[in-house]
């Protein structure tokens, strides 16, 4: 069992994903569970699906959304429905003349202005590290992606993995990773919009999850895997990973040591006992149901990161 890290510094997370162009209604006494005033926190992470299909004006509203929420740091990656953000998608799925111009308009305004106005950080597919107030470093893997869906943006063919080597890919899958998930110890937070297969994916069409996703997250075993898409799945699960096995085999759920759900206690924060190394806080932080009304929470999480090195 590997040793817990003793120098660690209390960080606490604000985690949401598929606001689907809501807004704070003006009311406080709203009866939705997501109203203001929001709790301080260290860290904001929105795991896309900011819109319901792109716009300039829609991600103008969700960053003023996210600008009422007083974090240290807010981190925002696209999800499937923020078509525009996806610039392969854009350029080659539609075809009016404009559309690398409505590509660069949205771009602008999640790492311009309005994003820089409203303290937004908005992260593409890659590893980025972070040092807090706290004393913290936060070290997040950030990726819009997920297995094709329905023809929206940023889908991968199941076939092919963004995520792993060749040498830890399953068989038949094939690696076009550019940015892949550093193997533990080296990620701390994982952000995707889709889950990965057989946790919190489970939607009318079944488990719709990501198997190449599954397989990374079995090397990183990350203290937080935060996402969404799937809104029918919002919720928590603390993830025993167990004994480490082959990069080149797939884990398959039963292998995967599933402990009972986390309940979300906002706005009250959960704090997760966790076993550095070997298990993973997932959350499927949606605020839109299946129905796709806004009646879910966000997650308040108390996480332990490691200190930042001295310098």
């Amino acid at each position: 069992m590997p040793a817990p890290i003793s120098n660690t510094v209390s960080t606490r997370f604000l985690v949401l994903s598929d606001t689907h162009n809501f807004e704070f209604e003006a009311d406080t006494t709203s009866h939705l569970p997501f109203h203001l005033p929001v709790s301080k926190v260290d860290v904001l992470l929105h795991c896309g699906d900011l819109t319901h299909c792109g716009g300039s004006s829609s991600y103008q509203k969700a960053l003023k959304m996210l600008g009422a929420i007083d974090a240290e740091l807010k981190l925002v990656i696209a999800g499937n429905h923020d078509l525009d953000l996806d610039k392969h998608y854009w350029a080659n799925q539609l075809d009016e003349d404009d559309r690398s111009e409505d590509h660069l308009l949205a771009v602008n305004v999640v790492t311009g202005q309005p994003a820089v106005e409203a303290g937004v950080t908005y992260l593409e597919e890659g590893t980025y590290t972070f040092t807090l107030k706290n004393g913290a470093m936060l070290r997040v893997y950030a990726s819009p992606y997920s297995p094709a869906f329905c023809d929206w943006a940023f889908a991968d063919e199941r076939s092919e993995d963004r995520y792993n080597e060749d040498h830890q890919v399953a068989e038949r899958v094939k690696s076009i990773a550019k940015h892949l998930i550093s193997s533990f110890p080296n990620v701390d937070v994982v952000m995707t919009h889709g889950p990965p297969k057989g946790i919190l994916d489970e939607c009318l069409e079944g488990g719709v999850g990501c198997k190449n996703l599954l397989q990374a997250l079995g090397r990183a075993e990350p203290r937080m895997h935060c996402l969404g898409h799937i809104h029918e799945s919002n919720g928590a699960e603390v993830m025993d990973w167990g004994s480490r096995v082959s990069m080149r085999s797939t884990r398959g759920n039963e292998e995967l040591g599933k402990q009972e759900g986390v309940r979300n206690a906002y706005p009250e924060s959960v704090k997760p006992s966790l076993i550095d190394g070997e298990q993973s806080l997932v959350i499927n932080a949606a605020i839109i149901n299946g129905k796709n009304e806004p009646t879910n929470a966000p997650w308040l999480v108390d996480l332990d990161l490691p200190s930042a090195p001295k310098h």
